[in-house]
């Protein structure tokens, strides 16, 4: 029996398309630190292009630490999250569960990017639900609660512990209703025992695949 986080093949390419979208929030916070790296740019559009059917599920597990690996050559922490946030996102073709794991990265690099504005991350998360097409939210209502099952992304390690456990809880919190309020955040919250970077602009910046 297969791990309840893989979800079917046409369920992550659903929700591949929203875990794009939310990661290519934040890729400017990268771009500004690493302008010649396009390894998150390039995982983004390929989770695009496999959540359009255009690339095969085998191929792209095979890919999936391209993006992530980006993470490793950059030192603001913001930047650190926003390629993270591409890595999350290509792995989709692999597990379905990492789409929460992609937009988790986002809403930390949001805040980290936003250290005097402790609501930068739940305003992102916001931002994320509101976003989400029915769809999406249908098949992500179908994922086990962030720490609760141990086959997969959202069983123990990062995702499942400090602040992005936290962002995750809130998205799956707001999955039923879009409108679901989020706790108030403060700054200690963001913080998660890292070093912020300085503030940058969250730019939306698209190129074709």
């Amino acid at each position: 029996m297969g791990s309840p986080q893989t979800l079917s093949e046409a369920d992550r390419r659903i929700v591949a398309v929203w875990a794009a979208d939310c990661a290519e929030r934040v890729l400017g916070l990268f771009e500004a630190e690493a302008p010649g790296d396009s390894r998150p740019r390039d995982a983004i559009a390929r989770t695009r292009a496999f959540a359009r059917g255009e690339l095969g599920v085998a191929g792209e597990i095979r890919r999936r630490f391209v993006g992530g690996a980006a993470a490793r050559e950059v030192s603001a922490p913001a930047a650190v999250a926003a390629a993270r946030a591409a890595g999350q996102a290509i792995s989709i073709a692999h597990m379905g569960a990492h789409a929460l794991g992609a937009a988790a990265y986002a809403a930390r690099s949001a805040g980290l990017a936003a250290p005097d504005r402790p609501e930068a991350v739940s305003e992102e998360i916001c931002r994320q639900l509101g976003h989400m097409s029915a769809a999406a939210r249908a098949a992500l209502r179908q994922l086990p609660p962030v720490g609760e099952n141990s086959a997969g992304p959202l069983g123990p390690g990062l995702l499942a512990s400090g602040v992005l456990a936290t962002i995750i809880r809130d998205l799956q919190a707001g999955l039923p209703d879009p409108d679901h309020p989020l706790p108030p955040r403060s700054k200690a919250d963001q913080q998660d025992g890292t070093t912020e970077a300085q503030p940058l602009d969250v730019r939306v910046t698209k190129r074709p695949v």
